[in-house]
């Protein structure tokens, strides 16, 4: 196995189990259906005494038909496993372990603080390509398909499940469910960009061998070379294109600094690379 593929699972893993907590803790001592499979077997729940974890299975299991069918045997298979693990950690954690739950009487607390935890949880494993299960896989399908953002897809499906929830329960259950939805999708976007963005640079220097060479071998990352004319000097220059992360934008633009003090550098977000170093085709389509 990878380092990739344990970075992957050990990500999902931790994602996961945040998003139980957020659930087990907050949201569902207050029946709040924040979409999903949690959203929806809390649902049913109002109807039967079928433990909230255990109803969670038997609604994934359609829905992992579907995923094998529109995204595939990869996404199909690591969705099983994060959502088995989900299902175990929800029914751990709520009926198994005296897990700490908030019994305070301000609901919009609850609400806050699932949401924020569990949609943390939720980004970091799409952010792998991973799923909780749920309409997480129907946003996925959506996202493929349409190109709607997976948090955007996730608003839409689940809002139905908070319906759902106000006519179940209550009126005020249904407000907060539907406040949590809007929350989660929002919550979940603004995560997964966090953990996907890269930098594009475009990097003007009178060095520019030098620069090169150390992305090449001390950042490990392609770039192009550019041919261009200063509007001003109408000289000849060469502009470096190059992708990096995060981390790596600061390092290059240091090195440049010793390099070329007077180097003039163009810095631009970009959602998604997809190449060697980078995102690969099937963690993207």
């Amino acid at each position: 196995m990878n380092k990739r593929i344990i970075k992957e699972y050990t990500l999902s893993i931790i994602g996961v189990f945040l998003t139980a907590v957020g659930l087990v803790s907050f949201l569902m001592p207050y029946n709040i259906a924040a979409g999903g499979a949690n959203g929806i077997a809390i649902v049913i729940n109002g109807f039967t005494n079928i433990p909230v974890g255990i109803l969670m299975y038997g609604v994934n299991i359609v829905l992992f038909s579907i995923a094998f069918i529109f995204i595939g045997k990869e996404f199909g298979f690591r969705s099983i496993f994060c959502t088995f693990l989900l299902n175990f950690f929800v029914d751990f954690l709520d009926r198994i372990v005296p897990f700490p739950k908030y019994n305070g009487d301000d609901m919009f607390l609850a609400v806050f603080f699932g949401v924020i935890i569990s949609a943390i949880g939720m980004g970091i494993a799409f952010s792998v390509n991973s799923s909780t299960g749920g309409t997480d896989i129907l946003a996925r399908i959506m996202n493929k398909y349409t190109g709607l953002p997976l948090g955007i897809s996730l608003l839409l499906l689940d809002l139905i499940t908070g319906i759902a929830a106000g006519t179940v329960y209550d009126l005020r259950v249904g407000m907060y469910s539907i406040v949590s939805v809007v929350f989660n999708g929002l919550t979940v976007d603004f995560v997964m960009k966090s953990m996907n963005t890269s930098n594009i640079l475009t990097i003007i220097s009178e060095n520019t061998d030098e620069i090169i060479n150390y992305i090449l071998n001390n950042l490990d990352r392609g770039a192009s070379i550019i041919k261009a004319q200063g509007a001003y000097t109408n000289q000849e220059k060469n502009f470096i294109y190059v992708a990096v992360n995060k981390k790596q934008r600061g390092d290059i633009v240091r090195k440049i600094q010793k390099i070329d003090p007077k180097a003039f550098i163009i810095i631009q977000e970009t959602l998604d690379v997809i190449g060697y170093g980078f995102k690969n085709f099937h963690n993207f389509i």
